[in-house]
């Protein structure tokens, strides 16, 4: 089936629409979350639709991305997704293929209302390394 419609609910998104911007500083909470992990450099352009568990908005930039069990990328999308933390919405976007790309515009549709509030485009995935618990350094 082409041009297959997937939705896909994210407690963490919200009405985005896109903008772009200069620098930004990275929230409190947006670091917080991305302390627990190691940026690798490692970067793909898609990820399988079939594997993508989870994506949850860091802020109105970032997005972590959980796939499979335990494995998270994490995306920078391309200008801002204004508001992109809140619960009232979901996220759906249009692909002809099995894949989610860099550069596929993501719509954000609140979940009362059926609306689209806005939109903005996925950036590269970069592999990310959970770090290991401190808990186990009793020396």
């Amino acid at each position: 089936m082409r041009g297959m419609l997937i939705g896909v609910a994210v407690a963490a998104f919200a009405g985005a629409a896109c903008a772009s911007s200069g620098s930004y500083e990275m929230s409190e909470s947006a670091s917080a979350r991305l302390a627990e992990f190691e940026q690798t450099g490692d970067y793909l352009t898609c990820l399988g639709l079939r594997q993508v568990n989870q994506i949850k908005a860091l802020d109105d930039y970032n997005f972590l991305v959980r796939v499979g069990s335990n494995h998270y990328y994490l995306n920078r999308v391309s200008g801002r997704c204004i508001g992109a933390d809140s619960t009232f919405n979901r996220l759906q976007y249009t692909t002809s293929n099995n894949r989610l790309c860099r550069n596929e515009i993501i719509s954000v549709v609140d979940n009362t209302t059926g609306f689209t509030n806005g939109s903005c485009s996925l950036g590269d995935f970069e592999r990310l390394e959970k770090k290991p618990d401190d808990a186990d350094t009793d020396t």
